[in-house]
């Protein structure tokens, strides 16, 4: 349990630091991806700059909180953080975006953020 409960958190972790990536570096392609598409060379460039630099801290917060801090902290760290897409859930939902989108991906991963706090609490 504690491989699985490091390991996901781990992946979380670089899963937020890759959106992060994505939204500074190709902001058009991943607004798009999040379900709501945006033009970054318009009003929203700036917006999606400061997605990018949001999701990219909580995965360095995140990796250096289990490193120096230790699995109870991340825990808690998650449940906070599954705020996030359970917030994206109802951005994506009331600006016209798929309900497959908004359930299938950001929903879904607030889901799995929470596993992933249980499994560390166990830890």
């Amino acid at each position: 349990m504690t491989v699985t409960a490091y390991t996901l958190a781990v992946l979380l972790d670089l899963f937020c630091l890759f959106l992060g990536y994505r939204f500074l570096l190709r902001p058009g392609p991943a607004a798009t991806g999040y379900g709501v598409p945006a033009r970054p060379d318009g009003d929203a460039g700036a917006y999606l700059s400061i997605k990018g630099l949001r999701d990219g801290t909580f995965g360095l917060m995140g990796l250096a909180l289990l490193v120096f801090v230790g699995a109870r902290a991340e825990a808690w760290f998650m449940v906070t953080v599954a705020l996030v897409p359970l917030f994206d859930t109802l951005i994506v939902l009331r600006h016209g975006g798929a309900k497959a989108v908004a359930f299938g991906i950001h929903f879904a991963t607030a889901i799995v953020v929470l596993i992933s706090a249980g499994l560390l609490f166990a830890v």
